[in-house]
């Protein structure tokens, strides 16, 4: 089980994780693979495709949402313990896992928001 793997997790239903750290004492932390979003979120967020090529039945995001004042974004970051590992699904390829890392860096980050912002401040 190491950084960049895929693995089913059961929450409410079986689903997808992309495991973003290695074990640590309160498990690994983990994104949720989700649908794409069906509108525009540019200024909103950002979204990493994975899917088919790293080894799932489908294609799906990791969608990770810039900071608002005042909002409290939805967020697919978790954290799983080993024994919530059901099944190993795939890797994500290095490249892959660099463009990971940069949307978690850009969530991270304090927006100036505007409707139309792609601007990140910090």
């Amino acid at each position: 089980m190491r950084r960049g793997e895929i693995w089913w997790v059961e929450f409410d239903e079986r689903r997808p994780v992309v495991l973003l750290s290695g074990e640590g004492p309160s498990g690994f932390l983990a994104v949720q693979v989700v649908a794409p979003a069906d509108t525009d979120i540019s200024g909103l967020g950002v979204e990493v495709e994975v899917g088919v090529r790293e080894g799932l039945p489908f294609d799906g995001v990791l969608r990770f949402v810039f900071p608002r004042p005042g909002l409290t974004p939805c967020t697919w970051l978790t954290t799983v313990g080993p024994e919530d590992l059901i099944e190993r699904a795939g890797t994500v390829p290095a490249a892959k896992l660099s463009e990971i890392d940069d949307a978690v860096r850009a969530s991270e980050q304090t927006a100036e928001w505007a409707p139309a912002a792609t601007r990140i401040t910090s």
